[in-house]
């Protein structure tokens, strides 16, 4: 063989040697996501064989806040299990008009709770209302699709009551929520129980213990705890695995 031509294909190999050592170091654009015809209620955009449901705008205020609440979802018992301590850093995720945010911060009052929204709306309510209850300890964040927004290793506890199934990036989420967690840190996912066909609730906006732990393993969580003392809806306790 020519030495000259030699030399030119021995460049070539190393360049897409390179080229192919370089994308396999950067992560997958599309990290199992699907899509299909959006169902009702949902936006069309499947993760692990469901497709996530639509956000609920902050327009859905009166119905977080209902006065039913406590009696068809045993909040309480919710609260009272909550795995933290007076100086726990607690992060609510998708606070909404702050119904479990403001219940959370009597129980940690040497640490505090960061209430993160991605609707500017509903970040302007909690300030408000932290302000008109004299409440100090709650500190709203706004957060993104994909980021709660939070110090790294600086989170005891993330619960995300009724929002994880409107995740639209929940790969992305996770890994930032699992950058915000301490080692051991925790993450608190309450979602009605969609095994049971008496739960009123549109069924994309319920999820099975089988789904959830499905997805939370494959992004560094493993199933701790399996509450099963609320009424219609789960407690499910993740541990972060790893570092």
């Amino acid at each position: 063989m020519n030495l000259k031509k030699y030399h030119v294909l021995a460049l070539v190999f190393l360049w897409m040697g390179s080229i192919g050592e370089s994308f396999a170091q950067q992560p997958a654009k599309n990290p199992g996501y699907t899509n299909k015809n959006p169902s009702y209620d949902g936006i069309g955009k499947v993760y692990m064989g469901r497709e996530i449901s639509f956000v609920m705008g902050f327009e859905g205020m009166a119905w977080l806040e209902r006065r039913s609440r406590e009696q068809e979802e045993s909040v309480s018992l919710a609260i009272k299990n909550l795995p933290v301590s007076e100086s726990s850093v607690v992060a609510d995720i998708g606070a909404g008009s702050g119904y479990y945010t403001f219940k959370i911060a009597p129980k940690v009052p040497k640490g505090k709770v960061y209430a993160v929204e991605i609707q500017e709306k509903a970040i302007n309510y909690l300030k408000e209302k932290s302000q008109e209850l004299g409440i100090s300890n709650v500190v709203p964040v706004m957060g993104s699709e994909k980021s709660p927004n939070l110090p790294t290793a600086s989170v005891d506890l993330a619960i995300m009551v009724d929002v994880y199934h409107e995740l639209e990036y929940p790969v992305e989420m996770l890994a930032s929520i699992r950058q915000s967690l301490k080692p051991g840190g925790k993450l608190l996912l309450i979602e009605y129980r969609g095994e049971d066909p008496e739960v009123a609730i549109k069924p994309l906006h319920k999820m099975t213990v089988k789904q959830a732990e499905k997805e939370l393993t494959a992004n560094g969580f493993k199933l701790v705890q399996n509450g099963q003392f609320m009424k219609i809806q789960h407690f499910l306790v993740f541990e972060k695995v790893g570092e």
